[in-house]
């Protein structure tokens, strides 16, 4: 395996052991690796590709293969799969036996209520990680503004006509 495909695999198999809560939760260390550290992108590259995996069906840390991609081809998107995918799987298939090996226990309670906030912590993360990036002006603070009010205030809005909205107004005023 050449060095760029090992580089890959350690890094986002460390990535997907850390990824509590989700791939979100990772965000910002992603970033900081691959685009700080390894320098395999720029910021603009990293949330092109962090909205193409919202936009596109299917998990959105399908990202990590595009990622894999850009540095090492195809081999560098198979193996960025499996080491973002395979160790939480694992990790997952194996706590899961434990939880309900141990299900009644007062603990799982405490563990569950315990996790909650470390959850929602590390998302809220993640979506600063990407609104750095993002929001660079004027024009990207006032759309981020008023997607932020049509989910929060808004009844049942659909998020796919909101990226496809941004997207739309990035092209036409932010050319």
């Amino acid at each position: 395996m050449s060095g760029h495909l090992l580089q890959i695999l350690g890094i986002f198999s460390l990535l997907s052991i850390l990824s509590i809560g989700g791939g979100t939760a990772v965000l910002p260390e992603m970033r900081e690796m691959t685009v700080v550290q390894e320098k395999w992108l720029t910021d603009t590259e990293f949330r092109d590709v962090y909205s193409i995996g919202q936009i596109a069906p299917g998990p959105n840390m399908l990202m990590v293969i595009v990622l894999g991609y850009k540095v090492s081809g195809y081999a560098g998107a198979a193996v960025a799969f499996a080491g973002f995918f395979l160790p939480c799987c694992l990790i997952a298939w194996g706590a899961c036996r434990a939880w309900n090996h141990f299900e009644g226990s007062p603990w799982r309670l405490a563990v569950q209520r315990g996790l909650a906030p470390l959850v929602v912590g590390l998302m809220a993360a993640g979506m600063v990680a990407i609104a750095r990036t993002a929001i660079v002006g004027v024009e990207t603070t006032v759309l981020a503004v008023i997607v932020f009010a049509a989910l929060y205030f808004g009844k049942k809005v659909n998020p796919a006509l909101l990226i496809f909205g941004g997207g739309l107004c990035g092209w036409l005023f932010m050319r």
